[in-house]
């Protein structure tokens, strides 16, 4: 595979904490700041804005939703969070005290899908708000990233219960257990194929299942690197952060996992996401966003 560069792109104070990124409808990327509680926005070539939240709402995850607008979980909150592209803010509360919403994605039904960490629950938010929360048949498994799959299912990683799970539109779920234990899987992605792929932070370890739940796993270079993010690019091809290692990973078609250092020693990369230029764009708790681009041959 061919080397990339990364370039560093400074967005917030170091303390503010970048988290995860999305491509928003407008071109640009969005990012939460999880720990100054704020979202913020880059156009390359242009300086950030950050549009202020709580300070201590704890913003996580990001995603276009279906309204044209982006939409965000407050993880110490308790909300739900809408941020249009020119920055106005609607916070929706949740039902259940102290629920711990993390992950977030547009479901096939036009609505938004999240995961309750600390309630054992997946949830539903209409773009006007209404909530519906289907319970799961586990307690203390802390449902973590959340994806619409290309099976009309939502699909969504259980870090504590060392599985993934799948919830249809009408609620049901269905738990797929992983081989390894202890593997504890946090991001989780779908590719064009409509394979999902995942990360097991705690084996150091990607995985891989098909809509039908067969599960593949394949180890990195460094099994204590505690992979985070994972995302595709253009091509299909996953990449993922390497948190504990300060590096970005891809496997390539023939199964070879590729690392690249990250510039700054110590960044703590998070969020992965292909950016609207087609390079990769990470998000990095040092207070800026990485840009990950093929060197062309």
């Amino acid at each position: 595979m061919r080397s990339v560069t990364i370039d560093e792109f400074p967005v917030s104070e170091p303390d503010a904490g970048p988290y995860a990124l999305v491509t928003g409808p407008d071109g640009a990327l969005w990012y939460t700041l999880v720990h100054r509680g704020g979202i913020g926005r880059l156009v390359p070539g242009e300086a950030p804005t950050v549009h202020p939240l709580d300070p201590d709402c704890g913003p996580t995850m990001i995603t276009p939703g279906p309204d044209g607008a982006l939409w965000f979980t407050e993880y110490r909150a308790d909300r739900i969070g809408r941020i249009t592209t020119d920055g106005a803010v609607t916070e929706f509360p949740l039902p259940t005290p102290g629920c711990g919403p993390y992950g977030i994605a547009a479901g096939p039904d036009g609505a938004l899908w999240f995961t309750a960490t600390a309630a054992d629950r997946i949830g539903r938010i209409t773009t006007d708000g209404r909530v519906t929360e289907f319970p799961l048949p586990t307690t203390g498994a802390f449902p973590s990233m959340i994806v619409a799959g290309g099976d009309g299912g939502m699909w969504f990683t259980l870090n504590q219960a060392n599985a993934v799970g799948r919830i249809g539109m009408d609620g049901a779920v269905t738990l797929r257990p992983l081989p390894t234990p202890a593997a504890a899987p946090v991001g989780i992605t779908v590719a064009p194929d409509g394979v999902l792929w995942f990360v097991e932070i705690g084996a150091g370890q990607l995985g891989r299942i098909t809509p039908g739940g067969e599960v593949e796993e394949v180890a990195l270079p460094d099994r204590t690197a505690r992979p985070h993010a994972v995302t595709t690019d253009r091509t299909g091809a996953p990449w993922f952060t390497e948190w504990g290692a300060n590096r970005v990973g891809t496997v390539t078609r023939d199964g070879t996992v590729v690392v690249h250092d990250l510039p700054t020693p110590g960044s703590e990369p998070h969020g992965i996401t292909c950016g609207p230029d087609g390079a990769l764009w990470v998000a990095l708790e040092i207070g800026a966003l990485a840009r990950v681009a093929p060197v062309p041959a």
